[in-house]
């Protein structure tokens, strides 16, 4: 598996060189930290430890410090990468020219958060009627029983808080890869808000 931490800018739309308009999601791909490499020998799985973003070490915990070896600039955040496909060692710095030779890409990030929501907008109920008279229009309905057993099953489908949630989209096609201005240029949506961090990882379908 080979990824990245990285930040997502915003949208914009590009021409190619036959004039055709692409809509693309700008994502910032700053230099990633090899914090530590984890091998089978000593921890029992190969994987490797990337950070991402500055931070003041005052920011930080001693227990989260003591992941950075002496000389290491502490970053504000860590992700583990199982089974990382590319060479390198604690201390080597990964960009967005790991992307070169990619032509798809998988995005994880963390959805729009929509707040509480009813159960129209949150799992698309239809309603009621809406003429004149109705006294049912966005309700839910009934949620259980008056008789045996008489609650309300878990799972049940009802208002509450929408998005937010880990969302990944994958084979999302890279239009282009600027080394120069350490951004990634995919087609179509990228989940989160702008400046939210993300995953981006070679496709694995």
């Amino acid at each position: 598996m080979i990824g990245v931490i990285a930040e997502k800018i915003g949208m914009t739309q590009i021409f190619d060189d036959k004039g055709v308009l692409t809509p693309v999601t700008v994502i910032k791909i700053d230099e990633n930290l090899v914090v530590e490499q984890r091998t089978p020998e000593k921890n029992g799985y190969s994987s490797v430890v990337l950070g991402y973003g500055e931070v003041k070490k005052s920011r930080l915990t001693k227990s989260v410090l003591g992941q950075f070896e002496e000389g290491f600039d502490p970053k504000k955040h860590l992700k583990e990468m199982r089974d990382f496909e590319v060479e390198c060692k604690a201390g080597d710095k990964i960009g967005v020219e790991i992307f070169k030779d990619a032509d798809t890409v998988d995005v994880t990030g963390m959805s729009k958060g929509k707040g509480f929501q009813g159960v129209m907008k949150r799992h698309n109920f239809g309603g009621g009627r809406a003429s004149h008279g109705s006294k049912f229009h966005r309700e839910s309905g009934s949620t259980g029983q008056n008789t045996y057993p008489g609650k309300t099953f878990k799972n049940k489908k009802m208002p509450g808080r929408m998005g937010h949630e880990k969302v990944t989209i994958q084979n999302l096609k890279v239009v282009k890869v600027d080394v120069e201005n350490k951004v990634l240029l995919v087609a179509g949506a990228v989940p989160g808000v702008n400046k939210s961090i993300v995953m981006v990882r070679k496709s694995i379908k």
